[in-house]
């Protein structure tokens, strides 16, 4: 018996409906199924509900049913217990959901029998003032303006040394995953996954030195809010709290990366080609 635990995207009602035939198959195969509150809820499964704060490493895979937003949330959920997340696909040409719904029994049966690969994405760990707990992102961290019609000011240090104040829309701090992500609509450059580095892209700054960075992943970031605007920071789309004139916040490398379920077919090149049509010639 294998225990898994599934998220699904409830505002995409083939993804429901998927899920339900899929815990079903995998259930008469003897297998233990468990389900985010919301999840279980949405397909009236509340009996295989379980609380984050209950998740281990006796859960031997996470299955997230939706789009890269929803591999996001389910990393977030399950990445500290270095727990495989595989996939399947229900939004537009994704990079992190590699399987297709089509695919699904015959890949997990692949997973059960050995027959896969992981691929380790880094992740950011964040720390805010005031806050006791770190925050983990697989894509990105952004510190950014409230007030409208305005630029935010944050100072940016660099493993305790500082290095420049940006006026700026934003900062984002990314990770090679998240290249593709918020870092590429602001012009930032597009890293492999597999890479190691932290990525530093200003949003739109009133400032000489406008250019991306590509640090070293042993580096930590402090970004630290100047007067006279408050800022806001969000990890992964989400935003988490207001960030007070002289709050900061660190970023760096997460001890656990991410463990994303491969079977050999993804190719981050071929990707990026479909995504962006370009053609053979």
């Amino acid at each position: 018996m294998t225990r898994f635990i599934t998220y699904i995207n409830t505002r995409r009602p083939e993804a429901l409906q998927h899920a339900k035939e899929l815990i079903d198959w995998l259930e008469g195969s003897g297998h233990e199924c468990l389900m985010h509150y919301e999840s279980a809820e949405a397909i009236n499964r509340p009996n295989l509900a379980i609380d984050e704060s209950d998740i281990d490493s006796s859960i031997k895979l996470a299955i997230a049913l939706g789009g890269d937003g929803s591999v996001l949330r389910t990393v977030s959920a399950v990445g500290e217990h270095s727990i495989p997340v595989l996939g399947i696909n229900f939004g537009r040409m994704g990079y992190l959901s590699e399987v297709e719904p089509e695919m699904s029994r015959q890949r997990i049966t692949q997973f059960l029998e050995g027959d896969y690969e992981i691929q380790s994405r880094m992740r950011l760990e964040v720390h805010a003032q005031g806050e006791a707990s770190p925050r983990f992102g697989l894509n990105e961290v952004v510190v950014e303006k409230i007030d409208p019609g305005k630029t935010v000011r944050l100072s940016l240090e660099i493993n305790g040394d500082f290095f420049t104040s940006y006026a700026t829309d934003a900062l984002i701090v990314a990770t090679p995953t998240g290249s593709t992500a918020y870092s590429m609509s602001a012009r930032g450059p597009i890293i492999d996954p597999m890479h190691q580095a932290l990525l530093l892209t200003p949003v739109a700054p009133h400032s000489l030195f406008d250019r991306a960075l590509v640090l070293s992943p042993d580096d930590e970031l402090r970004i630290s809010v100047l007067p006279d605007c408050e800022a806001s920071f969000a990890v992964d789309g989400n935003v988490i709290e207001r960030l007070q004139i002289g709050e900061d916040i660190t970023c760096s490398a997460a001890k656990h990366p991410a463990q994303l379920v491969s079977f050999g077919g993804s190719n981050f090149h071929r990707a990026l080609k479909e995504k962006f049509g370009l053609s053979d010639r």
